[in-house]
C-alpha cells in the first residue's frame, strides 16, 4: 500500500586499519579486491538497533559523518562501506577518477560480502538500511534477493531511473551499446571528466552552501576520495540494472516495509519512477519534499527536519541526546 504526502518546505538554512583514518578498516571481497569500511557502535545499554548505510555514486564515507552522528544520537549503530570503484576501497581502473563497473552484480557481491563478514555477526535488530541514490538502486535489488536482511528500509532520492524521457532512454541505450561493443567501455561519456571542484552556484545537489562543502573539504584533505565522471561501461552497466529493477513483478517481490524520500527538485534521477516503484512495491510510504536537491541528507536543517521526523514516524525511533557514538577502536567518532 502506498501512502502519498506531499510536505511543504520552509527554507532555513577488522582486517588491516587504515592510519589516516583510525575509525576505518578494510575487508577483501570475493574477487580479493579491498573494501573499505566502518563501524559506529553506541554504548551497549543504549542501543536500540543497527543501520546499514549505502552511500551513493562518488561518495564516501567521511561525507556521513554529520548523519551518522545523528543516527548514532537515535541509539542506532552504524555500518557503512565504500563501494568499489569509489571512496577508499579498490578503483576498478588506472585512471581512478574514472567511474566504472562491468556490473551491479558485482555491487551486490560486494554488500553480500560485507553484510555476512561485518553486519551479520554483530548487528542488534531492528536492522534499518539507509540507502541514498546509487545505495537506493542496489538495496532494492539486494532486498529482492535476500528479503529476511532487514526489518526496513529507508530510500533517500533512490536510483530507479536515471531518464525521464523513454525516447531520450532509447537514444541513449543505443549510444552506450555502440561505445561498449565499439571498445570505448573505459572511456568517460559525452560530457564527464576527472574530478575538478564544483562551485556551489548552479549546481544540482544542495541548497545549502556550508554542507555542499563537507565533500570539497574531505577530497582536500585527502585527494584519492575523488572521482570523477562516467564511463560508458558504467553506464551500460546501470541501464541493464535499472531494466532489471523495473520488470514487471519484480518490485512486487520486495516485501521489507519501505519508506521512500524524494526531493522535489531533483535533477538527477527520475521523481516519476520512485513514485512508479512505490506503488509496486508491497509496503511502502512515499514523502515528497518540494523544493529539496537530490542529496537530501546534505540540504538545509528545513529539509533535514522533515527527513527525520519522517524517518522517527517509520521506525519509531528517536533522538537521545545522552548517547555517546564510538569508533571502531574504542575513540569517540568526534573525539578531537
Amino acid at each position: 500500500m502506498i501512502d502519498i504526502m506531499i510536505i511543504n518546505m520552509v527554507q532555513t538554512s577488522r582486517i588491516a586499519t587504515e592510519s589516516k583514518f583510525s575509525t576505518f578498516d578494510f575487508m577483501t571481497s570475493a574477487d580479493q579486491r579491498s573494501l573499505r569500511y566502518g563501524i559506529w557502535p553506541i554504548q551497549k545499554e543504549k542501543r536500540k538497533g543497527s543501520i546499514l548505510l549505502l552511500v551513493g555514486r562518488s561518495e564516501f564515507l567521511e561525507k556521513y559523518s554529520e548523519t551518522i552522528g545523528e543516527l548514532n544520537q537515535k541509539g542506532l549503530d552504524v555500518y557503512s562501506f565504500d563501494w568499489r570503484g569509489q571512496g577508499l576501497s579498490s578503483r576498478m581502473l588506472a585512471n581512478r577518477h574514472k567511474g566504472f563497473i562491468d556490473n551491479y552484480d558485482i555491487y551486490l557481491n560486494d554488500l553480500k560480502v560485507f553484510f555476512d563478514k561485518i553486519v551479520k555477526p554483530e548487528a542488534v535488530r531492528p536492522l534499518i538500511i539507509i540507502a541514498h541514490s546509487m545505495g537506493g538502486h542496489i538495496a532494492l535489488r539486494f532486498l529482492h534477493d535476500h528479503p529476511d536482511t532487514a526489518d526496513m528500509a529507508v530510500l533517500t532520492s533512490p536510483m530507479v531511473d536515471i531518464f525521464k524521457s523513454s525516447l531520450f532512454r532509447r537514444l541513449v541505450k543505443l549510444m552506450t551499446r555502440i561505445a561498449v561493443k565499439s571498445g570505448f567501455s573505459h572511456a568517460y561519456t559525452i560530457g564527464s571528466g576527472d574530478y575538478t571542484d564544483e562551485k556551489f552556484d548552479g549546481n544540482q545537489l544542495t541548497s545549502d552552501p556550508v554542507r555542499f562543502m563537507d565533500a570539497i573539504k574531505a577530497i582536500e584533505k585527502q585527494p584519492d576520495l575523488a572521482l570523477g565522471g562516467v564511463t560508458y561501461g558504467w553506464l551500460s552497466a546501470t541501464l541493464a540494472s535499472i531494466d532489471i529493477l523495473n520488470q514487471p513483478g519484480y518490485a512486487a517481490k520486495i516485501t521489507t516495509p519501505m519508506l521512500m524520500i524524494s526531493a522535489g527538485e531533483d535533477k538527477i534521477v527520475s521523481i516519476k519512477a520512485q513514485k512508479k516503484m512505490c506503488t509496486w512495491l508491497p509496503e511502502c510510504r512515499f514523502v515528497e519534499i518540494p523544493g529539496a536537491r537530490h542529496e537530501i541528507f546534505k540540504e538545509t536543517d528545513a529539509v533535514r527536519s522533515i527527513v527525520w521526523r519522517e524517518f522517527e514516524r517509520f521506525t519509531l525511533i528517536k533522538t537521545e541526546p545522552s548517547i555517546e557514538c564510538i569508533g571502531i577502536n574504542g575513540r569517540s567518532l568526534f573525539a578531537p
